[in-house]
């Protein structure tokens, strides 16, 4: 984990008037300092003299510094990959992006308040600003009010933090970050440490090392952290104080992430996915031609016989779905089975439906329309590889459908050529074809735009 730990001096109190004069900037790797960064700042306009009796910075000392367009790419390259670090973040965070708004571009990164942070972890004191820490912390600052003073005084209050935390700080969801406050005295700090921030498979076991939750996630070190940080809900306090051990597996693609956490959750059922234990696909939606030859499309209960051509948890999910699409692909109410009118439906009457309800459209114009949205549901060809993301820039990960089916995962290498389905299958671990995977791939075609299908007669 990298932390930049940052400081900046500026013309005024409010980035919506005011520019920045200097900035520090101290790389941290949560040991020792690795990089940094220091310079004025010509601020291109006017610093008021109440402003360089505070920091000593004058309108002369400026006029001969870089403009910030002129260093704004070091200041990207040097927290690229790591966590904003600064006494009162939000102002310093708030300048930064601000300057590079104006240039057009957005700076954003993960930030942690070393004001929030001393509250909580160094309870007591009156006040807490950086100048009141260092007299009761004894942290030197022989450069108050300058950039490179004040940022190595929130370097070593940093490093405080950090002992006091047991050597780990990570900003959570919202503004919370993790504590290393009750946690199970078998789970080690080095254990929590050697997490990958990939994307994954995560796995908490107990001291008699019984898998109690298996959960997927883009960054599992970060999702583990939000399990073992402050939580308040009864059944999370209960499963952080059980977990004795946590280990992982890297998939780089989150659709595989998705499809292995799926299937060992079914596999193990472990106590505290109990949510997940059972299928979620509960509603499915299906297509049949009635009497007239129109399709028509029904939401029924899962019976684990037949495979619907979508999946839902809820028959409120499969409803709006439904109705969404039907307005997508200009399809009649009735025939959806959104309308029991005895006519027309509707949407017919405010010219939304071309009227197949009541047999002013011919079936053979309104199915095309009604199977452009099945095919949009389904397996876009019967024999098929998707690909994604590997767990390295060697890789991909291969998705494998045969005759319409979900064959399973695996890994090829990135310039691997694969010509037939049988080629595919060995690379490719065999997972069970079920309703939950099926939904879970087809939404992520959906939702994942980085996703590429490959037909297997097509060149890789």
């Amino acid at each position: 984990m990298k932390y930049s730990i940052i400081d900046i001096e500026t013309t005024g109190g409010n980035f919506k008037n005011g520019k920045i004069t200097e900035i520090a900037i101290y790389v941290h790797d949560g040991k020792n300092v690795i990089d940094e960064f220091v310079s004025l700042i010509n601020p291109e306009q006017f610093i008021p003299p109440y402003i360089t009796q505070l920091t000593g910075i004058s309108n002369e000392m400026v006029v001969s510094a870089p403009k910030f367009y002129e260093i704004a790419k070091r200041i990207v390259e040097i927290t690229e990959g790591s966590v904003f670090v600064a006494h009162n973040a939000s102002f310093d965070y708030g300048f930064i992006q601000e300057e590079f708004r104006a240039l057009g571009y957005e700076f954003k990164r993960d930030t942690l308040c070393t004001v929030k942070l001393s509250r909580k972890l160094l309870p007591g004191y009156s006040s807490y600003s950086l100048g009141n820490l260092c007299v009761h912390l004894n942290i030197n600052n022989n450069a108050r009010h300058r950039a490179a003073g004040d940022a190595l005084a929130t370097v070593t209050l940093f490093e405080i933090l950090l002992s006091k935390n047991h050597g780990v700080i990570m900003p959570l969801d919202g503004n919370k970050y993790f504590t290393a406050e009750s946690l199970h005295p078998e789970l080690s700090m080095e254990c929590i440490e050697s997490l990958p921030e990939a994307v994954g498979v995560y796995y908490f076991y107990n001291e008699n090392k019984d898998l109690i939750y298996i959960g997927k996630s883009k960054c599992i070190k970060k999702r583990v952290l939000t399990h073992l940080g402050t939580v308040k809900a009864q059944k999370a306090v209960r499963m952080k104080s059980e977990v004795a051990s946590v280990d992982y597996y890297i998939t780089g693609s989150e659709l595989v992430a998705l499809l292995k956490e799926s299937a060992e959750i079914k596999k193990h059922k472990p106590k505290y996915n109990q949510a997940q234990k059972k299928s979620k696909v509960n509603v499915g939606l299906y297509s049949f031609k009635d009497r007239k030859g129109y399709i028509r499309f029904n939401i029924l209960k899962n019976d684990g016989r037949t495979t619907p051509l979508n999946s839902f948890e809820t028959l409120k999910e499969a409803k709006v779905f439904l109705a969404n699409q039907a307005e997508r692909y200009v399809l009649c109410q009735k025939l959806c089975g959104l309308s029991d009118s005895v006519g027309s439906c509707f949407q017919y009457q405010i010219k939304m439906c071309k009227g197949a309800c009541v047999d002013q459209e011919s079936p053979e114009l309104y199915n095309i329309r009604a199977r452009k949205f099945i095919d949009s549901m389904v397996f876009s060809q019967s024999d098929c590889v998707i690909k994604d993301v590997g767990r390295n820039e060697d890789e991909n990960a291969v998705i494998a459908i045969r005759n319409g089916k979900y064959m399973g995962y695996g890994w090829v290498d990135k310039y691997q050529t694969i010509n037939s389905m049988d080629q595919i299958l060995d690379f490719v671990s065999a997972k069970d074809d079920t309703m939950d995977a099926r939904l879970i791939i087809k939404r992520q075609i959906q939702e994942n735009k980085s996703l590429k299908i490959i037909g297997l007669t097509e060149e890789q």
